[in-house]
């Protein structure tokens, strides 16, 4: 007997049971699946200092981790001043400082989270892997600088470097919330007359921040590191629609995009949004290519065997999105 509009409820009910650690991950793979201490809850939209007090002490729980995950990485690094927005220009050990090739990164942290000098190390952690020159923006973000400051930036050292490098010769990267920088970007640039980069990449992008995808209700509490941000995404939208593509570019008209690489994993939140935004490329006759991770959480495992080989497709990619008309 069929079922009947009375008889579904759109909602399947999952019993509780364990997920154990896969054991053929590497030993570095299987800490980061490890549970999490409990995270601080959210303070009310409206509280700023409660919003500022909250950065600054998540700020410095995220500092040992960077530290791990880049290691010793040295790299010279230059603060510059490109159209008002601050970046940071970062020359790993033996790249050619007359290679013109470059990175454009925004960086990841929920849109408000990793500004400053973890803004610098994230930065040096990316060029020291990518082994590119890569221009690390140091966006403005809420809660005192609300939606659309760090886009803005974002868009200013865009304009900047497009000043000092061909359009081919740059490459556009986001991680998480810098993800959703590095996309919407893109719908800025072509909507203001400004060329496409030679290449786009996305690490488990926050391209939706209506968070409407299958895995917002799948893998909360399977994915170690990351809750939903809804608190965090309405304080940084500050009253405008979270389904304005600039805000949400998984939303928007992809058409004209540059070739795109996609990053993430089977237990990563954002498993959806990734998915969802490959689809959508592909459909409006993007080069894209995906890239999943096995038991790979949000970010992935960084520094881990598994996170190297990924490593490993970002720079060919990159390298054949430099070459492409060659």
């Amino acid at each position: 007997m069929g079922a009947n509009d009375d008889e579904v409820t759109g909602t399947l009910h999952v019993p509780a049971r364990d997920i154990p650690v896969p054991e053929y991950l590497s030993p570095m793979a299987r800490a980061y699946l490890m549970p999490q201490p409990a995270s601080a809850p959210y303070p009310a939209l409206e509280d700023k200092a409660g919003w500022r007090a909250y950065v600054s002490a998540v700020d410095q729980a995220v500092i040992p981790l960077l530290r791990r995950v880049s290691g010793q990485a040295t790299a010279k690094v230059d603060e510059r001043d490109a159209d008002g927005a601050r970046v940071f220009d970062i020359l790993p050990p033996g790249v050619d400082p007359n290679d013109r090739t470059i990175v454009l990164e925004m960086h990841g942290g929920g849109l408000i989270l990793c500004g400053g000098e973890l803004c610098r190390m994230m930065g040096t952690g990316s060029a020291m892997r990518l082994q590119r020159r890569l221009w690390s923006v140091d966006y403005r973000m809420a809660p005192d600088n609300p939606y659309p400051a760090g886009l803005d930036d974002c868009v200013a050292a865009y304009r900047a470097l497009l000043r000092e490098r061909s359009p081919k010769e740059i490459i556009v990267s986001g991680g998480s919330a810098g993800g959703n920088l590095a996309a919407a970007l893109m719908l800025r640039a072509r909507d203001e007359g400004l060329p496409m980069p030679a290449g786009l990449i996305l690490g488990t992008p926050e391209i939706d921040l209506t968070e409407s995808g299958d895995s917002f209700h799948t893998h909360i509490g399977v994915d170690p590191g990351l809750r939903s941000l809804m608190p965090v995404n309405l304080l940084y939208a500050d009253g405008h629609d979270l389904r304005h593509p600039y805000l949400s570019p998984l939303f928007g008209d992809l058409s004209g995009f540059p070739p795109t690489l996609l990053t993430t994993g089977t237990r990563d939140l954002y498993l959806s949004n990734t998915v969802r935004m490959h689809r959508k490329l592909r459909a409006a006759g993007v080069a894209a290519e995906l890239h999943l991770t096995e038991a790979g959480p949000h970010t992935g495992f960084p520094g881990a065997p598994e996170g190297q080989e990924i490593d490993v497709e970002i720079r060919h990619f990159i390298e054949a999105a430099l070459h492409q008309d060659e």
